[in-house]
């Protein structure tokens, strides 16, 4: 319908200037065409209206009678219009090319801080989504990593304490650290340990700065071997993951709920615990952030990711990954609470 203004606008501005008991009445309608036409054409397309709305002015005051000078001081009023819509048109362009590739540059960075993982690796299929709570980002403060290691395929989910660009320094932080140590710690409790202390330098560096980082993260680690026949999982005060088995989920609880990385705290359970289940053939194990699990819809109510879950049924990692983020945006009504990151890994045959 947008497409449809301009002409409207030169018709009625016409039939004005004819019909009309004044033969100038029409003027403000073909004066604003090309402006109205910027918002749906091309540059090079409002200017031809620009020039359309000239010559149906010129040609609706001959018509009309209009002397001479009144004929010209008409065309002349409709094209400065004309001329200023035309500028407005050329520097809300210039603006948007500026502002593409300002996003571009923005995303690829923001993608250099969390790379997005393979779509394939050992026995794995792997799919992930990310949606960042603040609108224009590709981030914000979840973070997730995978990589293979020489202790089997290691894999990292994990949540800021805060949302949004201004958590993004502490994800660049525990990401750097995992995809390094997880190359030389024997044991996902080392490997935490690591992140752990990496996060304490990080924020004792910046503290007072204007990089100051965000607070504790909780974080999910999980360790795959090469056959793929059993998960192994660490969590540190992050939503537990889901084992997609023959059609039935399964929330991985810890027995021994632990703290967040970077607390400063010392765990009240002593050494976290390292918990080991089977994962057969076409299982999937379902990585989420709590832009999942406190999700809200109108009501108040929490997203079930359970139930959610249950519902997609067995499916392609990719699938199952759309299928959730889709569960999860129609239960909030399509409004961004949280940071939000799905993975999910499934073992092929």
């Amino acid at each position: 319908m947008p497409h449809l203004a301009p002409p409207l606008l030169l018709l009625g501005g016409a039939a004005a200037n004819m019909f009309s008991p004044k033969p100038y009445y029409g003027l403000p309608l073909l004066a604003c065409t090309s402006m109205v036409a910027g918002m749906s054409y091309s540059f090079r397309s409002s200017a031809l209206f620009a020039l359309a709305a000239g010559a149906v002015t010129a040609g609706a005051a001959w018509y009309t009678g209009r002397e001479g000078a009144a004929l010209v001081s008409d065309v002349i009023a409709v094209l400065v219009v004309s001329l200023v819509g035309l500028w407005v048109k050329w520097l809300v362009d210039q603006q948007g090319r500026n502002l593409a590739v300002a996003l571009t540059v923005a995303e690829a960075a923001q993608r250099a801080v969390l790379p997005a993982p393979p779509t394939g690796i050992g026995p794995l299929t792997v799919a992930d989504r990310y949606v960042a709570a603040q609108v224009g980002a590709a981030i914000g403060g979840d973070l997730y990593a995978l990589q293979e290691t020489p202790f089997g395929i290691r894999a990292l989910i994990g949540d800021v304490r805060g949302k949004g660009l201004p958590a993004v320094s502490a994800v660049s932080v525990a990401v750097g650290a995992f995809r390094e140590a997880a190359e030389h710690t024997p044991t996902l409790h080392d490997l935490a340990g690591r992140l752990d202390r990496a996060l304490d330098r990080e924020g004792e560096r910046r503290r007072g700065t204007e990089d100051d980082i965000e607070g504790f993260v909780t974080a999910l680690l999980v360790q795959i071997p090469p056959s793929g026949e059993t998960v192994t999982v660490l969590n540190r005060g992050h939503p537990p993951p889901y084992l997609l088995h023959d059609g039935i989920v399964t929330c991985l609880e810890p027995t021994h709920p632990e703290l967040p990385l970077s607390t400063g705290l010392e765990s009240p359970n002593g050494a976290p615990v390292e918990e080991t289940f089977p994962f057969a053939p076409d299982d999937s194990l379902v990585l989420v952030t709590d832009g999942v699990t406190e999700a809200r819809n109108a009501e108040g109510e929490f997203f079930d990711v359970q139930r959610g879950l249950g519902r997609i049924g067995p499916c392609r990692a990719d699938e199952l990954a759309d299928a959730l983020v889709k569960a999860v945006t129609e239960w909030t009504g399509g409004q961004r609470q949280d940071d939000l990151a799905v993975l999910v890994l499934t073992r092929g045959e």
